[in-house]
């Protein structure tokens, strides 16, 4: 099973969480983005995009931030962060 937790900071307070299941047969990178996608519609946000800073960090410790950098539009909290709970 993987397994996904995405949580919202604003100023150093836990706004909202979600995790995400996936028990799908599928890439890790799939699953991600995937997961990644359904946690942003579950906490009302947009997708962030991946810039390299966030590539490097998640591929080696498993979880990164996104900032408003990573946001088309100006987010309403200071930062997005997942991590992987679970991998098969």
């Amino acid at each position: 099973m993987f397994r996904m937790w995405s949580r919202i900071y604003k100023e150093n307070h836990l706004i909202k969480d979600t995790v995400i299941e996936d028990p799908s047969v599928d890439t890790r990178t799939h699953k991600v983005f995937r997961a990644l996608s359904t946690s942003a519609e579950a906490l009302d946000i947009s997708t962030p995009i991946w810039l390299d800073k966030n590539i490097k960090e998640f591929g080696r410790f498993s979880h990164t931030r996104f900032t408003s950098d990573n946001f088309i539009e100006q987010p309403d909290f200071d930062y997005l962060e997942i991590r992987i709970l679970e991998e098969d």
